[in-house]
């Protein structure tokens, strides 16, 4: 499918539809399986071969219903309620969008958001997504192939911060932390306290503590949380571009910049007139 022309239509469709996803979000508690849609839909890029990626193709029943993405149809079907008064939204730009408000209505970072994804309705086979059993060689077997980084490895693995595990979806059960709703440093704090009643460690979690590149990040993220918040925000956003390149167009100038453009073309009449009133004024005493 062709790229969509991102113009000041499309930018405003983009505004409209970011504020329904705000509020269905917020009025269902669904943050946690949104940005999981997000990254399930992202996380199949492959970087040798510059297949799957953020391109919409876990709408088809082919992808959603792999083993690793039990659950997302019903992300799917919240979505669809956004697109259906949306319609020139593509569903690649709406998953990420939808992973992007997710993080923010739960009080974690702003993340940038460029849009201008194309759709696909080719799915990868299943196997490209992390297994929550393995450990830190799988981990970063599947991110390197994303063309991610360790950093970026332990820095996503904080959205669990965010949700829970259902045994019917991943054969585990239970929160990462005490506020599963709230976007925060609290899963690496909990990860280095070690085990706590009531709340889920799993192999990929404990891998972080094992491997000391990843640990010497779980260590800073747990004593500073705005240093995880930059972190997260620069990862997830590479995560929900992989494969892809924002036009121009779709880039918008902040209104601080609009306005030291304007400041800057004001200074240059002022000169403009001086210099030309020194002209005249030098004429004169010819």
């Amino acid at each position: 499918m062709a790229s969509p022309v991102v113009d000041k239509a499309y930018l405003k469709e983009i505004d409209k539809a970011r504020r329904d996803l705000r509020a269905l979000i917020s009025s269902r508690n669904c943050a946690p399986i949104m940005l999981r849609l997000a990254w399930h839909d992202a996380g199949t890029y492959d970087v040798k071969t510059k297949t799957g990626g953020p391109n919409g193709s876990i709408r088809n029943e082919e992808e959603y219903a792999h083993g690793s993405n039990n659950g997302l149809k019903k992300a799917v079907d919240f979505c669809e309620e956004v697109k259906s008064r949306h319609p020139k939204i593509t569903y690649a730009d709406l998953y990420q969008l939808a992973g992007v408000v997710a993080v923010e209505v739960t009080g974690g970072p702003t993340i940038d958001f460029s849009p201008g994804r194309k759709d696909s309705k080719i799915s990868p086979k299943e196997g490209r997504l992390p297994d929550a059993k393995r450990g830190a060689p799988h981990l970063r077997d599947i991110f390197y192939r994303m063309g991610l980084s360790d950093k970026d490895i332990v820095a996503l693995s904080g959205a669990h911060t965010l949700g829970r595990a259902h045994p019917e979806r991943s054969g585990f059960d239970g929160p990462w932390t005490q506020e599963p709703l709230k976007f925060d440093n609290s899963y690496f704090v909990e990860l280095l306290k070690g085990e706590s009643e009531g709340l889920l460690k799993l192999p990929s979690d404990t891998a972080l503590l094992d491997d000391p590149e990843f640990r010497n990040f779980v260590e800073l993220y747990a004593k500073d949380e705005e240093e995880f918040f930059k972190d997260f925000a620069g990862s997830h956003k590479k995560l929900s571009e992989l494969g892809f390149t924002s036009s121009s167009s779709s880039k918008i100038i902040p209104k601080d910049s609009t306005i030291l453009a304007q400041g800057a073309v004001g200074v240059a009449v002022a000169a403009a007139v001086v210099i030309l009133g020194y002209l005249y004024e030098a004429r004169k005493r010819m």
